[in-house]
Parts: structure tokens; C-alpha cells; sequence
């Protein structure tokens, strides 16, 4: 009996699912549209990315503007009907405006989208150009996105290599460059006086190799100080005359119970920094500049690429100077500020001392 009263209820069950299923199935089942056929939209999208010729300096009036467009929103996948690229010119300044003009017809779409990116090649008529120094691209926010210089004439890549004398460590030549252009130059920038204190130690030998007729101290100074301690330096003996040893030089033995007196000892801390420095035509401007590591007595490699103005250029640089350029090797950077740097060309033209 208990069996057939499950074996009923087992039927019961998948009758009630058939009915359920019967009731739910229609014609027009699948997936929800996003909008009715009878649906329209039209407006503008967003993006919130832009980048100018990826990132490079300048830009050559003659050559194709890419702009890549990246964190497009479109409202759905196939709503976007065309960008369109606004320009307004504020001073020496061109500004684009990208505007992503959108329209849907009801037509099915996921939504809403982002599109990765996109790239556009833009051309311009020379009127469009004319009197600019810069791009600039801005979001339908009126966010400034990315600039880029715009200038006329062409690229000159080229490769040097100059060699660092190993007197470029001696602070006692300065100031110093390598010949002809481009130079490696270092100038001494400023000196800071400072004092180390000492006192004389007694040290005393315990295995003596040879006698001399008369020995003098022998005083052996630290390799670095401190500002903040006393300094203890052992007074030793040495042969006046010739080269004997009078000692084993393992067997010195200091005794720190011996001391002398304070005594100063004066120093002086030497600022320099070095440049590179390169005589460019008037008004060119360096579109990159890669260095390698600078060490003494090998050869230092850069790697440029400098924008050569053509006639029709009326902007200059920029650059540390309209005909020099100079790159601060010491603090990684273009150096910055005019006024030194003509003080700068007058040290690396006439005073400093030139080697190979």
C-alpha cells in the first residue's frame, strides 16, 4: 500500500510540472530585448582617455595626427554612428574635441559598452595650422586629456658616443669638458667648509723587523670621517730615510689610554654636476633623448632624436637656448633655466679645459 500511495504522488507531481510548463511556453520566448523595435535614441557618448601620437613630444605639421580614444561609452554596441572632431583655436593653441554622436533604431544591442579604444588618423589643411605651436584634446567635460608641440621640418636620429676621461674625478681640474660638440662638462657648483675633530693615539710596535738610524711618526688618517665623533689616529714610527719597514704591519697595537689633545682638522665638501651639451641649429627642439650610464674612463652613449626647423617655422624650441642644448646629467633633467645656462655656454666655450 505504502509503495502505490508513492508511486501516485510521484504521478501527481510530474503532471502538475507538465501544466506549469505548458502554461509558461509561448511563441516569442528568448532573450529580453533591450528595446522595442518601435525605440529610438539620439544623443552623445563619453570617453575618458586620449592620447596624442602616443605621447611623443612634437608632432610635424606635414605628418598624420593619431589619436587614440580610449573608455569609449556608446550606450550600446551598435549605437555609435560616427565621432566627430570639433576645433577651436585659443591663441597658438589647436583644440580638439572629439564627440561621439550616437543613434539607435531599435535595432538589438547589448548595452550599455565600453569600447576598449580606437585610433584616428587626422589630417589638416594648412590654414588649420596656421599660427599653432601646440595640440591640445579635451573630453566632452572640457578636460584637457594630452598636448603634443606641434612644429615644421623633420627628424635627425643619431647615436654619440664621448668619452669620459678619468680626470672628470679630479675636482682640482674643474672646469672640465670633452672637445668639439656634443660634451660631456662638469662645473664645480659650490663648497661647503666643514671641520673633523681628532686625537693622536699611541700605537706601539710589537715585533720591530728593522732598525733605522732615526724614524719619524708615521700618521694614519682614517678613510672617512664623521662630523659627529672624535676621530682616534694612531701616531706610529717609521724609518726617516729609505724604504724599510720597521714593524709588521700586523703587529701594531693601539693604546687607547694614550691620547693627545683635540685638534681640528679642516675639509672642504665639493658640489659639482655635469652636463651634456650640444650646439643644435636655431630653434630646433629634441623630440627624445636617451643616455647610457656615465662612467670614468669609458665611452658615454646618447641616443637622440632632435627636430630640425624648416623655413616655414616660426616657433622656437624649445629648448635651454635657441642653438645649444643642455641636459643635466646629475639631476636627470633638461636644465631648466635660462639665465644660468648662458653663464653655463660662456664656462663651456672659453674656460673649460678640453680634453680628448
Amino acid at each position: 500500500m505504502r509503495l502505490k500511495n508513492s508511486i501516485v504522488a510521484l504521478f501527481a507531481a510530474l503532471v502538475a510540472v507538465c501544466f506549469c510548463a505548458l502554461a509558461c511556453t509561448q511563441d516569442d520566448d528568448g532573450v529580453i530585448p533591450l528595446s522595442s523595435g518601435d525605440d529610438s535614441f539620439s544623443g552623445e557618448g563619453f570617453f575618458r582617455m586620449a592620447v596624442l601620437d602616443s605621447d611623443a613630444n612634437i608632432h610635424l605639421a606635414s605628418d598624420t595626427l593619431f589619436l587614440r580614444i580610449d573608455s569609449l561609452w556608446t550606450f550600446s554596441n551598435c549605437a555609435l554612428k560616427k565621432i566627430e572632431i570639433e576645433q577651436e583655436k585659443v591663441g597658438e593653441t589647436l583644440v580638439l574635441s572629439p564627440r561621439m554622436i550616437l543613434e539607435t533604431d531599435g535595432e538589438d544591442c547589448p548595452a550599455p559598452y565600453y569600447h576598449p579604444d580606437t585610433t584616428l588618423a587626422l589630417t589638416f589643411d594648412a590654414s588649420d595650422l596656421e599660427g599653432i605651436s601646440q595640440i591640445r584634446v579635451r573630453n566632452d567635460e572640457g578636460t584637457d586629456l594630452d598636448s603634443i608641440m606641434l612644429r615644421r621640418g623633420h627628424f635627425e636620429l643619431d647615436t654619440f658616443e664621448i668619452f669620459v676621461d678619468s680626470l672628470f674625478d679630479s675636482v682640482s681640474a674643474l672646469p672640465l669638458r670633452t672637445k668639439k660638440s656634443p660634451s660631456i662638462l662638469k662645473v664645480l657648483d659650490s663648497l661647503t667648509p666643514r671641520l673633523f675633530y681628532w686625537r693622536a693615539m699611541k700605537s706601539n710596535c710589537e715585533l720591530q723587523i728593522d732598525i733605522c738610524d732615526s724614524v719619524v711618526n708615521d700618521t694614519i688618517y682614517p678613510s672617512s670621517w664623521r662630523s659627529s665623533d672624535t676621530a682616534l689616529v694612531p701616531i706610529r714610527k717609521a724609518c726617516a730615510l729609505g724604504d724599510s719597514v720597521y714593524c709588521v704591519s700586523t703587529r701594531w697595537v693601539n693604546d687607547s689610554a694614550t691620547l693627545g689633545d683635540v685638534q681640528e682638522r679642516a675639509d672642504t665638501l665639493w658640489h659639482t654636476s655635469l652636463y651634456y651639451v650640444e650646439e643644435i641649429p636655431e630653434c630646433a627642439s629634441m623630440n627624445s633623448f636617451e643616455r647610457g650610464s656615465l662612467t670614468l674612463g669609458k665611452n658615454f652613449t646618447v641616443v637622440r632624436e632632435l627636430m630640425v626647423p624648416d623655413e616655414s617655422e616660426t616657433f622656437c624650441g624649445p629648448s635651454t637656448l635657441k642653438d645649444l642644448y643642455i641636459f643635466d646629467i646629475t639631476r636627470n633633467r633638461v636644465f631648466p633655466d635660462t639665465l644660468d645656462a648662458d653663464s653655463l655656454y660662456r664656462i663651456w666655450k672659453s674656460k673649460a679645459r678640453s680634453i680628448k
